[in-house]
């Protein structure tokens, strides 16, 4: 069993690198691939340097499985060639809302990787922690409906904005003006409600993602509407989500599915300091829930807060764990073999 991971020089790149090294996931080779620009660079890996492949030369057959980790123009070309030879786990938005493609979240609905195609989906990094919390009251309590603000740090862009953002607040700190490259606005010491283009409709992608996912990995059912605002942080995507159920519901039993809501964490201690923020969570496999209350104005509605690293849970994470969950599964397993060389 052999892994590939293409991207590997890229924020998740290195990220899917650092669990791999951790994880006890049976394999024997890790191929790294990234552009032309990275391709010869080493990274160390278990003891050893690994030499970073060209894309453009790359031998997919040589892994039975391969993280795409390096945006939604590479997965578009180059996925469907790699699919070909191996199972491909997508990281990008560009194969999440094709039907014949599983958009998964292992603790959510790993069954959906039984319908794969060699090509695997993972979630928009702020739509995986919040179907962490969902997943539970849906099943106990059916939710009807869910508003979402979410505030996203800027490493959810990519490299060159987190490097933006460092040098931004240099120059504000030192009084010099401001360039903003990455961003449509300042990002130091402020924050900005656009993420991604603008639809028809005063949306942005960003949010349509959030709605559209949600529907697909877990009810077509659930109304959803969000708004996604960059905040200027490095990392850990936070979100105040309030939750409609379609009848009452008892709100120690909402403690309580929550508490055992694979994957998460409750800290909601109601004193100053008794809930999660962003800095707390980054490094941290957990997705936490805290700030948990009744909606005052609603008898049907809960309000949560939902914390997690986004280049972890929200991004490589997942796709590891779709990796070991296809590893596992004997039908996927065979599945694999085929493509072993």
């Amino acid at each position: 069993m052999n892994f590939a991971i293409i991207g590997a020089s890229g924020n998740v790149g290195r990220k899917t690198i650092e669990i791999l090294e951790k994880s006890k996931i049976p394999f024997q080779e890790l191929f790294l691939v990234a552009s032309k620009k990275s391709a010869g660079k080493k990274i160390r890996f278990r003891k050893k340097e690994i030499v970073i492949e060209n894309l453009e030369n790359y031998d997919f057959s040589k892994a039975q499985i391969t993280f795409f980790a390096a945006g939604s123009q590479i997965a578009k070309e180059w996925a469907p060639k790699a699919a070909e030879k191996t199972i491909v786990i997508d990281n990008s938005s560009y194969f999440r809302m094709q039907k014949e493609v599983p958009l998964v979240v292992p603790e959510v609905n790993a069954d959906d990787l039984d319908k794969h195609e060699n090509i695997i989906s993972n979630p928009n990094c702020s739509t995986m922690q919040m179907v962490l919390a969902l997943k539970p009251l849906h099943d106990e309590y059916k939710i009807n409906r869910v508003v979402v603000s979410t505030y996203q740090a800027v490493s959810g862009a990519g490299k060159a904005p987190m490097d933006e953002l460092f040098d931004q607040t240099k120059d504000f700190l030192n009084k010099k003006e401001i360039n903003s490259q990455n961003f449509t606005k300042q990002i130091a010491f402020n924050l900005i409600p656009h993420i991604d283009v603008f639809d028809k409709d005063g949306y942005t992608k960003e949010e349509l993602k959030m709605t559209n996912e949600t529907k697909k990995i877990l009810d077509e059912d659930i109304n959803v509407t969000a708004t996604c605002v960059r905040v200027p942080i490095k990392t850990g995507h936070s979100e105040s989500i309030n939750i409609e159920f379609d009848n009452l519901y008892d709100f120690e039993n909402i403690i309580k599915l929550l508490n055992n809501a694979p994957g998460c964490k409750v800290l909601d201690e109601r004193k100053d300091g008794g809930y999660m923020t962003p800095i707390e969570a980054e490094g941290d496999y957990t997705t936490y829930i805290s700030r948990i209350r009744k909606d005052n104005s609603n008898v049907k509605a809960i309000n949560i807060w939902v914390v997690s690293d986004n280049l972890l849970k929200g991004a490589a994470l997942n796709s590891v764990q779709i990796a070991e969950h296809l590893v596992k599964k004997p039908v996927s397993y065979t599945h694999l073999r085929a493509h072993e060389t």
